[in-house]
């Protein structure tokens, strides 16, 4: 039987002594018992996202965070600014959209970095825009927004600042507070080495007049049913139990290491991966790489055989491209618990894949390409 290698961004590989903790015996969530391990949980998420306000814990994935912010801030006809550099990026407008949010676009092609200026000259020509939605790492192209610049834009303005953080927060640096980011939300399945299914929220002092004035329909993802409960350390409906008592035992792990060695060591994981690529003749994608996923451009006759091919006999998963980049990128990840044996055995099966389809690899050189990084 072959090890699996789950290079993917997300769902990521989960530590033994997480994994463990979702064996525990189910407890009930309205005990003293839950609300404890919840207390403690809420001040680590404090600290991985680097912020002093409430952070919130969702029985959901990412998307449906991305949904509670907007029900949460907007009213039917609200204008908002959506600063897109890929396909998430577009999800916060067709979400939007959705409710009847008119919507205004600062776009760049896909690998392309969004500029903050830009930004400010579209929010100078509306006053009237409510709130500024973008992506800090889009892992459909690799690219990194410049999250302190915009922040600081925004921050000028009566607008709240919004951020999807699911696929960078606790790996790469983030600083909610020290940006003036006024909404984050990350989930479970990348940096915080768990499964699917939680997601976490953000809101700021800023955002509370919005929260109060906004009309658009609301239930399960009333942030004011949630703002309650938090204060009896509580979620409002029936918690994912087994998931946040694994969350607690990520946090602590997160917490030991210290969240500033991580972001170092995603940073020595991506350098060595850019160059595994680069060593291979594949151009990277991103024009401001990220530090939790790598994306390389490979010849679209083989750009999907590619993902199923290491799959398929070396139990290695890579991710391709997403939309109108399907077959055309390869998207490798190193977040989480993901390491540099990973890496090392990740790429050694890329190198086999790339020479069986017909690429001429020179054999062990991207090997060697990550080695150098770890040594150097």
């Amino acid at each position: 039987m072959l090890k699996q290698y789950l290079l993917t961004p997300g769902p990521t590989p989960i530590p033994p002594q997480i994994a463990l903790k979702e064996a525990l015996p189910v407890i009930h969530h309205r005990t003293s018992e839950f609300a404890s391990i919840y207390k403690d949980v809420a001040e680590g998420l404090k600290y991985v996202f680097q912020t002093r306000n409430e952070v919130y814990v969702l029985a959901c994935s990412g998307t449906g965070a991305m949904e509670m912010a907007i029900v949460n801030l907007l009213s039917p006809n609200d204008k908002i600014l959506v600063a897109s550099c890929g396909n998430f990026g577009e999800r916060w407008a067709k979400i939007a959209q959705s409710y009847g949010v008119e919507t205004i676009y600062v776009s760049v092609e896909w690998g392309k970095v969004l500029d903050p200026l830009e930004i400010e000259k579209t929010l100078k020509k509306n006053p009237d825009i409510k709130a500024v939605f973008t992506t800090f790492v889009e892992t459909s192209t690799g690219v990194a927004s410049d999250i302190k610049s915009i922040g600081k834009i925004v921050s000028q303005t009566n607008a709240v600042f919004v951020v999807d953080a699911i696929s960078g927060l606790a790996g790469q640096e983030f600083r909610t507070d020290d940006w003036e980011v006024d909404v984050v939300i990350s989930a479970s399945q990348k940096d915080f080495m768990l499964p699917p299914g939680l997601a976490f929220i953000m809101f700021s002092q800023k955002t509370q007049k919005l929260i109060e004035l906004s009309r658009l329909p609301k239930f399960y993802f009333d942030i004011k049913k949630y703002r309650d409960f938090y204060l009896i350390n509580q979620t409002p409906f029936t918690s994912p139990v087994t998931l946040i008592v694994a969350l607690q035992e990520a946090l602590k792990l997160i917490r030991n290491k210290k969240i500033e060695n991580i972001w170092n060591d995603c940073k020595r994981l991506a350098r060595a991966a850019r160059a595994g690529m680069q060593s291979l003749g594949l151009k990277l994608f991103a024009e401001v790489p990220c530090e939790v996923v790598t994306t390389a451009s490979v010849p679209e006759n083989i750009g999907e055989k590619i993902i199923t091919t290491l799959k398929e006999r070396y139990s290695v998963s890579i991710a391709g491209g997403q939309g109108k980049l399907n077959g055309k990128i390869i998207r490798l990840a190193h977040m989480g618990y993901i390491g540099k044996v990973d890496l090392l055995a990740g790429f050694a099966c890329l190198e086999i894949v790339l020479s069986e389809l017909g690429m001429d690899i020179e054999k062990g050189k991207s090997v060697a390409a990550v080695q150098k990084e770890f040594l150097g």
